[in-house]
């Protein structure tokens, strides 16, 4: 008995260590660093061996004032987005920030990973210091038995075998920007055990773009520290692929119950021919003929798999239609999702789970907004920032239509939605946007497989 005891403390006091490993705290300015943080008093870039940095292309002031303590009296800002990361194992982190400045006021939006929007426009007033919390998910491609998910060529560099996206490499990266950011310090500790995981999957309507958003990168500007999004969601992605790829397998290893699972696939589904990313790693031409879906028979029926084998997990499912694609001529919508956006209703009634109709919804918003839909969408398919915005909240107010658990942990200035008076308007669309890449300027590769305008 004793000697179980002694076992039982020392993995307690294991886990404890762990923890207390994963917890970084830094101080940027070029004063004397506050007790328990590192300072970084320039801009280091990062590299493994030191196992935090700024990342390429950042170019980060670093700014000193007479008032103030040793954590609050200096921070870094640019009037450009700049980045800065930490190596962390996989797992859910809360990210606590200390914004401000003692002598004037700030202004910064932060996101992580590929974009993933967490604080919008956060304002301090002048003389003001405060802290602000998120959590974000860390993930790698491993999965249990020495296995790993299949990435494709956005994902990985087959040549070398480096992974180039931050979003399943082996660190946090936080990115700053807005019209006066001032970060005085950052600290990362594991996320609570009880923290709720949102799992996404989807297809490039849904997933990280370097560039435009979606409704997955937008989605967890809305939640409170009580949660975490993954977004799983990948180009090229049909519920086939997604099981092939094993980024299904990745995501049944992760969740514990009590988690939720959104779904929206069938962008690429309704496709019977055409390049398909996940084929890369083999042959390099792959076909959406192998991964095609009829939306009346395997469409439903894969939905409906996905959704019940969640609920084995202890995972709530929710089934989100796909979005509406539109004619950019017209800026009306078009009838090519039709299909696939009516039956995804059909599969979430097959699992018996909830169901959010953003197909519908959509096509609503196109309708409503008129000419000022070209501005939603960055193509006929994809949204565009301002169309990520709306349909994000398309997606938190069918949280609270479904009357699931997860509409509490929604942040206060939630707005409610409705998708026939789309707020807010095109003018009135304020949520701070990095300068688009140079279209005539190639991304220059940095030796960590990033480029200077982010991933590729």
């Amino acid at each position: 008995m004793k000697k179980r005891l002694l076992l039982l403390a020392l993995a307690a006091l294991s886990l404890a260590l762990t923890a207390q490993a994963q917890t970084c705290r830094f101080d940027f300015g070029s004063a004397t660093a506050a007790d328990g943080y590192t300072a970084v008093g320039s801009a280091v870039l990062y590299n493994a061996e030191r196992g935090y940095g700024f990342e390429p292309g950042s170019e980060p002031e670093f700014v000193v004032r007479k008032k103030g303590t040793a954590l609050t009296r200096d921070f870094v800002t640019s009037p450009d987005p700049f980045r800065f990361s930490v190596k962390l194992p996989e797992g859910n982190y809360k990210v606590t920030l200390t914004l401000g400045d003692t002598q004037g006021t700030s202004r910064t939006t932060v996101k992580s990973e590929i974009r993933r929007l967490h604080v919008e426009s956060f304002e301090t007033g002048k003389g003001e210091v405060r802290t602000v919390s998120f959590n974000v998910n860390v993930r790698t491609p491993q999965l249990s038995k020495g296995n790993e998910i299949k990435l494709n060529s956005r994902e990985l560099d087959y040549a070398t075998g480096e992974v180039k996206t931050f979003t399943w490499d082996d660190k946090l990266t936080l990115q700053f920007h807005d019209s006066a950011p001032a970060v005085c310090a950052v600290e990362i500790e594991p996320a609570a055990d009880d923290v709720v995981t949102v799992f996404v999957i989807g297809d490039s309507t849904v997933t990280d773009q370097a560039s435009g958003g979606t409704w997955g990168q937008y989605l967890p500007r809305w939640f409170d520290g009580r949660v975490v999004v993954a977004n799983h969601a990948e180009s090229g992605m049909t519920i086939k692929g997604f099981r092939f790829g094993r980024r299904w397998d990745k995501i049944m290893e992760s969740c514990k119950p009590g988690d939720y699972l959104l779904i929206q696939l069938g962008t690429n589904d309704e496709k019977s021919r055409g390049h398909d990313p996940m084929w890369d790693a083999e042959d390099h031409a792959g076909d959406w003929v192998r991964t095609h879906s009829d939306p009346e028979k395997d469409y439903v029926w894969g939905l409906a798999t996905m959704a019940l084998e969640a609920k084995r997990h202890g995972v709530i499912p929710v089934i989100v239609s796909p979005m509406t694609k539109i004619d950019r001529r017209t800026a009306t919508s078009t009838e090519l999702m039709t299909p696939y956006g009516i039956n995804a209703r059909h599969g979430a009634e097959l699992a018996e789970c909830a169901y959010i109709d953003l197909w519908g919804a959509s096509r609503e918003i196109v309708k409503a907004l008129g000419q000022d839909a070209l501005a939603a969408y960055s193509d006929g398919t994809h949204t565009d920032n301002y169309g990520a915005y709306l349909f994000s909240l398309v997606i938190a107010q069918g949280l609270r239509d479904n009357g699931l658990g997860l509409k509490d942990y929604l942040l206060p200035d939630t707005p409610s939605f409705d998708p026939k008076a789309p707020k807010p308007a095109l003018k009135d669309f304020t949520c701070p946007i990095e300068p688009r890449r140079p279209a005539q300027r190639a991304p220059q590769p940095a030796a960590n497989g990033q480029t200077e305008f982010g991933p590729l």
